[in-house]
């Protein structure tokens, strides 16, 4: 099994080094899982991205047990375990310490849906956990899957943001968004609060991005 998923491997580490060159992530700070049908692939702790091989990466079972790798899984696997097991749309997860989105979490607020691709893409309202401290690992997941409800971003509280999406280029997306609308809302603050999209506005957006975006269908309703 350790040859299995071979290419979702190489796509997971490619995904930390873009991270790491956005500055999303620093050092081994920073974690990413993508579902396979036997549970998730998660990226090691404490190893640098930069040395990262598909041998690092380790496959975790739903229940939490590891069935292939030779490192350690991310400490905070049960964080990406736990989320994929509460949502069946979500394929990857994403948890950085990128800075403006930190920086809201370091305020222990939201980020609501005020611009048009972050309704699309995330879908509502970014909530912000309580502070758990990090080495609380399960208490830490619990409030993660608590907060993100049925949207695709979450700010952890004093900690960093973690993101999903139906595969790891939406993941990755997911993450960019964020991190543009955390600061366009602490770069309006000097103005005022942000104006937010009416709810019903967010969820026409969401479906049509799920369904609609970049299809005939999306044309014709413009029209």
């Amino acid at each position: 099994m350790g040859t299995s998923h071979e290419a979702l491997k190489h796509s997971i580490i490619e995904t930390c080094l873009r991270l790491e060159a956005a500055g999303y992530f620093v050092s081994t700070w920073g974690n990413v899982s993508a579902r396979v049908p036997e549970g998730f692939i998660v990226t090691p702790s404490r190893i640098q991205y930069d040395l990262m091989t598909p041998d690092d990466l380790v496959t975790v079972s739903p229940e939490g047990a590891v069935l292939d790798g030779r490192r350690l899984p991310s400490s905070e696997a049960e964080v990406h375990r736990l989320v994929l097991n509460a949502r069946d749309d979500v394929g990857a997860v994403i948890h950085s310490h990128s800075s403006c989105a930190t920086a809201v979490a370091c305020l222990q607020r939201p980020i609501p849906p005020f611009v048009e691709d972050l309704a699309q893409i995330v879908g509502g309202a970014i909530n912000c956990t309580r502070y758990v401290p990090g080495s609380h690992h399960s208490e830490l997941a619990e409030e993660v899957v608590a907060r993100l409800g049925e949207v695709n971003a979450v700010l952890l509280a004093n900690h960093g943001v973690l993101c999903c999406g139906r595969d790891l280029a939406e993941a990755f997306v997911t993450s960019q968004i964020v991190e543009r609308a955390a600061f366009m809302m602490l770069s309006a603050a000097s103005i005022g609060p942000v104006t937010v999209i009416p709810p019903q506005e967010v969820e026409a957006e969401r479906h049509r991005f799920l369904y609609k975006y970049g299809t005939k269908d999306d044309f014709d309703e413009a029209e």
